[in-house]
């Protein structure tokens, strides 16, 4: 079963790579930080290229496999996020935040209150970070509510 292990270290190895190429092609803008544009991205490759890295040079000898409802959750989490990519404009930060928090929380722990709760939580908190903290230019709900 090493096999695998290897198979995925070099598939993580390939798209941190192609992560890092993308990261380099980032063009400067006008407004900079300290540290410019490519920084974030490159150092999201450069962990993504270690642990390729490191799998790929200590696979594991009996991996364990998910079953199938983890499958599914997994499944539903990216389902989750790829529909809050698509929603966070048209629809602002904090309700798509708010909805995607809950229902990945809800995969961890199956407490409807407590995950929309978390859900909620988690939103404004990130908004307020972001927004204020980061000077991020967020709308916080949909252009037509706010006038």
């Amino acid at each position: 079963m090493m096999k695998s292990d290897r198979i995925f270290g070099l598939v993580v190895v390939l798209s941190a790579l192609a992560y890092f190429a993308g990261a380099w092609q980032i063009q400067a803008g006008m407004m900079m930080d300290p540290l410019g544009q490519r920084a974030f991205p490159m150092l999201i490759a450069a962990d993504g290229l270690i642990c390729g890295i490191g799998i790929l040079l200590r696979p594991d000898a009996e991996p364990e496999w998910p079953g199938a409802r983890a499958w599914f959750a997994m499944g539903i989490a990216l389902l989750a996020l790829v529909a809050y990519a698509y929603s966070i404009v048209p629809l602002g930060f904090l309700i798509p935040t708010a909805i995607a928090s809950a229902a990945i929380g809800y995969l961890i722990e199956p407490k409807a209150m407590q995950s929309v709760m978390m859900g909620i939580g988690l939103s404004v908190v990130l908004y307020v970070i972001f927004k204020y903290g980061l000077g991020l230019g967020l709308q916080p709900f949909p252009r037509a509510l706010m006038g």
